[in-house]
């Protein structure tokens, strides 16, 4: 795993998009020994103005303003042990912002920084922090109600890596990181799976959102077209 940064880093990424009144999220790059890995980060806006940043990304100076206009970063959501890289550079850069994971994920997380909570107020009924059952309690989601609907942001527990090319395409798809269609990943299942039968509820449960405008996963597109009957196909993959 890669070191956690310890000064602002900016890796390759691309602007801050839109899909909600609410919600901007940005894709950056992450270049491993085999393979260029997609990540994305998602940034959600309380009804009061604050921010609640779902998996950090450093961004370069234009992109961190236009996210600072968009409003205050409050919250600092690390969803699970394996997405610490940029975590203590956002909190040196925002010491006021509370640092969230889920339990599971806590001893980890705080090798390198203090957790303040692993229970969450945003005190915004729009905003949803999640401890997806079934992962050890090591992974972190949020449902964001919007104008266009709700959005479920989710981190590793699915994927969706279509576009994967070359010799680092075909080692993501060999390792179960990249498919033809959102999947829960080979690995998630071996390393992070241990009640299947917890997460496809979940899955299940999230599958009734109505409306579900989409599903942003932090490796891969976002998924809108038809997200209810995905999760449904997703919780299927665990019988």
């Amino acid at each position: 795993m890669t070191q956690p940064f310890q000064e602002w880093k900016v890796l390759p990424h691309g602007k801050l998009t839109s899909v909600d009144d609410n919600l901007l999220t940005v894709v950056g790059e992450l270049n491993m020994p085999l393979a260029h890995l997609p990540r994305r980060m998602t940034v959600a806006r309380l009804q009061d103005g604050r921010l609640v940043i779902f998996s950090a990304i450093a961004l370069d100076e234009d992109e961190m303003l236009a996210l600072e206009r968009f409003g205050t970063p409050a919250f600092l959501v690390v969803p699970n042990d394996h997405h610490r890289l940029d975590a203590k550079i956002w909190k040196d850069r925002y010491p006021a912002m509370q640092v969230v994971a889920p339990e599971g994920a806590r001893e980890k997380v705080e090798e390198i920084l203090r957790v303040d909570t692993t229970t969450p107020d945003f005190g915004d009924p729009t905003v949803q922090f999640v401890t997806v059952p079934g992962t050890h309690g090591h992974e972190a989601a949020l449902v964001v109600k919007g104008s266009q609907g709700t959005t479920l942001v989710l981190n590793d527990i699915v994927g969706n890596i279509r576009d994967a090319k070359g010799f680092g395409g075909w080692f993501l798809r060999m390792m179960g990181f990249a498919g033809d269609e959102p999947h829960i990943p080979a690995p998630v299942k071996i390393m992070m799976v241990d009640d299947k039968a917890a997460l496809r509820e979940q899955l299940m449960s999230w599958s009734r959102i109505d409306p579900l405008s989409r599903i942003l996963v932090s490796h891969g597109s976002e998924i809108d077209d038809h997200p209810n009957q995905t999760l449904r196909d997703l919780a299927g993959s665990l019988a």
